[in-house]
Formats: C-alpha cells, sequence, structure tokens
C-alpha cells in the first residue's frame, strides 16, 4: 500500500513539474489587464486618466520582460525621464512572467481609487500557480520583484504633473454661442480640463499634433458649419440599423445616465482605451505571440493611448467647440437626441478617432495590415461580437461611429483621424529607428 501511495506521489510531483516547466503564462495576460479594466469601471475613471493607468500598469511588466531577455529594447531608450529600475535577484531565483504579470495588477492596486479590489484577482493567481505546482519560493520571490518594480513605476509616475490636476481652478464654461456646454441628461461638469500638462511618453509635447482648423461656428443655414450639424441630424433620423450596432459597439462611454421620471440611473462601461487594450489581447491570442511579444504589444498600445488622449484632450480645449446636441437643439429640433449619449467634454477632435487610428498604426506595425480579427470587446454589455479584416479597418469603423452616434461632427471625426495618423506614425518611426519590434 505504501509503495502505491508513493508511486502516486512522484507522479503527482512529476506532472507538477511538467506543468511548471510548460505553463507559458500567455493566457494570463489579458485577464489581468481586464481586471485593472474592471475596477476602472467600478471607479468610473474618465478615458484620458484611464489611458494613463494602462501605460503605467503595463511599463512595469515590460521592464521585468526586458531584464528577462536580451533582444528587448528598455524603455528607458524611448521614454523621455525614465531610466527605468534595476532588479537585484538573481534570474534563477524567481520566474520572470509571473512577476510580470502580477506587477500588472500589483501597479493597477497601488495607483487605482479602488485598487484594493484587485487583490482577489491576485490572490486567484497565485492559487493558479500552486495548483500547477509553482513551489513557493519561486512564488514568493516573483511577487517580491513584482511589489518593487510596481513601487518603482509608481514614483515615475508621480512627475507626470497629475497631482498637479486638483490645484487647478474648477473649471468653467467659456461664454459664447460656439463654445462647448454640459449636456443632458445629468450635465456632468468638464472632464480633465488640464489633461495637457500630463507628461507623454513617446511625443514631445501635447500641442505636437495639431489638428487642422475646424470649420468656422456659423448659425447662418447656408454655412459650412450648419451643413455639418444638419448631416448630423439627417443620418440620425434616417439611420441604418447596421449604423446604430456600430454606433453601440465603439460607445465606450465610461458613464451613461439613464432617466426615468424623477429617477436617474448610471450604466458604466469601459473606455475607448479598454477597448483597444482587449483588441490587443484578442490579437496577441489569435496570433499566438509568445509571453514576451505579447506583453510588447500590450505595452506598446498603452503607451499609444496615453499619447492620444494627451494630444486630442490639448485641442478639445483650445477650441472648446460645442456638442452636434447642443447646437441642434438651439437652431435645429430641440427635441432631437443623438444615439449615444453625449460625452462630458467639448467636441473637437473626436478622441475614439485619435486613440484608434493611432493604435491601429501600432498594431499594424506590429502585427501587419492584413491581420483578420474578430473583436468580442462588447459582449459584456450584450452587443455581438464584429469581425475586422484590419485594425486600420477597426479605426475606421470606431472614428466614423461617432458620427452614426451623433456625437461627433464630420470634421471632428475626419480631422481627428489625420491628427492620429501622423501621431501613429511618428510612433511606428520610434520604434523602429530603437529596432523595437515582434521577436521571432
Amino acid at each position: 500500500m505504501k509503495k502505491v501511495i508513493g508511486i502516486i506521489a512522484l507522479l503527482f510531483l512529476q506532472v507538477a513539474n511538467a506543468q511548471n516547466k510548460t505553463r507559458s503564462f500567455e493566457e494570463d495576460i489579458q485577464p489581468a489587464v481586464f481586471s485593472v479594466s474592471k475596477v476602472m469601471m467600478h471607479d468610473v475613471i474618465n478615458p484620458p486618466a484611464a489611458s494613463r493607468y494602462y501605460a503605467y500598469c503595463m511599463m512595469g511588466s515590460y521592464e521585468i520582460a526586458s531584464q528577462n531577455d536580451v533582444s528587448f529594447i528598455s524603455l528607458s531608450k524611448l521614454i523621455k525621464n525614465y531610466n527605468g529600475h534595476i532588479i537585484k535577484t538573481n534570474e534563477s531565483e524567481y520566474n520572470y512572467k509571473i512577476a510580470s504579470v502580477y506587477c500588472i495588477m500589483e501597479t493597477g492596486k497601488l495607483m487605482l481609487p479602488s485598487g484594493y479590489m484587485l487583490q482577489g484577482d491576485e490572490d486567484e493567481f497565485i492559487k493558479g500557480l500552486k495548483r500547477s505546482g509553482v513551489s513557493e519560493n519561486i512564488i514568493a520571490t516573483s511577487l517580491a520583484v513584482a511589489q518593487e518594480i510596481a513601487t518603482s513605476i509608481i514614483d515615475y509616475s508621480r512627475g507626470d504633473n497629475y497631482n498637479k490636476l486638483s490645484a487647478k481652478l474648477r473649471y468653467t464654461p467659456l461664454k459664447g454661442d460656439q463654445y462647448w456646454y454640459p449636456t443632458p441628461p445629468a450635465y456632468i461638469e468638464a472632464i480633465e480640463p488640464n489633461w495637457r500638462i500630463i507628461r507623454p511618453m513617446f511625443i514631445e509635447s501635447s500641442d505636437q499634433f495639431m489638428p487642422p482648423p475646424l470649420a468656422v461656428f456659423s448659425k447662418d443655414s447656408t454655412s459650412n458649419f450648419y451643413k455639418l450639424a444638419k448631416e448630423v441630424y439627417n443620418i440620425s433620423i434616417n439611420q441604418a440599423q447596421e449604423n446604430i450596432s456600430i454606433a453601440n459597439f465603439w460607445d465606450c462611454n465610461p458613464f451613461t445616465v439613464s432617466t426615468s421620471g424623477h429617477m436617474m440611473i448610471g450604466f458604466k462601461k469601459i473606455t475607448p482605451g479598454g477597448h483597444w487594450m482587449n483588441i490587443a489581447g484578442i490579437a496577441s491570442k489569435k496570433a499566438k505571440l509568445n509571453f514576451d511579444n505579447a506583453i510588447l504589444v500590450h505595452t506598446l498600445v498603452s503607451l499609444t493611448l496615453m499619447d492620444g488622449f494627451i494630444s486630442s484632450w490639448d485641442e478639445k480645449y483650445r477650441s472648446n467647440r460645442l456638442r452636434p446636441e447642443t447646437y441642434i437643439n438651439r437652431y435645429i429640433d430641440s427635441k432631437w437626441l443623438p444615439v449615444l449619449q453625449t460625452p462630458p467634454f467639448p467636441e473637437y477632435t473626436s478622441a475614439h478617432s485619435v486613440i484608434s487610428t493611432s493604435s491601429a498604426a501600432v498594431l499594424t506595425y506590429l502585427l501587419g495590415d492584413d491581420f483578420s480579427f474578430t473583436d468580442n470587446s462588447e459582449v459584456l454589455y450584450e452587443i455581438p461580437p464584429r469581425d475586422f479584416q484590419s485594425f486600420n479597418q477597426a479605426a475606421a469603423e470606431a472614428a466614423i461611429s461617432r458620427l452614426y452616434g451623433g456625437i461627433h461632427y464630420r470634421d471632428g471625426v475626419e480631422n481627428g483621424q489625420k491628427e492620429g495618423k501622423v501621431l501613429g506614425a511618428y510612433i511606428v518611426d520610434k520604434l523602429k529607428s530603437a529596432g523595437i519590434r515582434l521577436q521571432k
């Protein structure tokens, strides 16, 4: 009997060791990122702030992977004033993949208002490691490395001017018919009016890629601006169901309000940045990328998102243009409502156009122009998946969705795409110059 028990114990040990050696951890990256997304949804983190959290969460993860792969280029060669943090723990004493995945969650735990909620996801990850037969010592040392890097990333983040935002004067809408004004039903005040002061990652300044001039405001029914607004109105009242589906798929409004009598109900969703981070995960899985390459893809998309929002927000509060809902209600139809709820910040340019086009440029550089994929990012909200033949096709649909949704004029959409295109090209050129690409 003892001999049988001994054989069984030996078999379990062999299986555990095999699992420890063969577990690749690629499947752990996307869930770790989504665990951060879930907390951001809970906290109703606005789009530009969400992009900042994604960027820092992935920077630490990349930092760990880069120090265990000689082919990885350090982010210190790409990001201004970032010197990185040297891990002193011997590589044989920890598993860098465990540390890299855990660091995503740990950074979010330290940064997010409700970061403590990530403790449960961290605990489940650790339980999975133990079930796979990873030794207690390796787990403990790997987590210590993750916490060390997460702390260093937090220290670096403190220099990006985010802490100065709360000291700024409360935003007051500008006086003038052409300027943005809070929209119904909740009339939420302007989101992040001073985001332009945030330190970017790749670009030199918030105004480095200013879009073409916007159409001049006019109430005249023969003016170009009136025609832009009338186009939004006409599309909405003769809208094809496919266009409505596209608008809803790319809505990505982190907080919408529904009214019923005197009651208001809030609905929380993933942000535009969260949607593109999920696309990064979908693409990494379909391409069967190894762990290091998957971390590379997620990190570069996150850093691009952060710069895209900084660039877009710089223009939004410079031009400060009113939304279609405000214009149409004043000068065309007082009872008109857009398909999507109008976000609480100025219209020009469409941030979704900017960040989608630039993210697509980076993903195309890494994975190719003919990369087809099925995007199921909105299934959580009972919105069916959509199929795309390329990242650029997805980005183009994301951009035009804002016109279909009634929340952007056409020039806000198209000039946002132009802004995103030059920004994306700039980032890709930096990656090429640094020799950053997927490793074979």
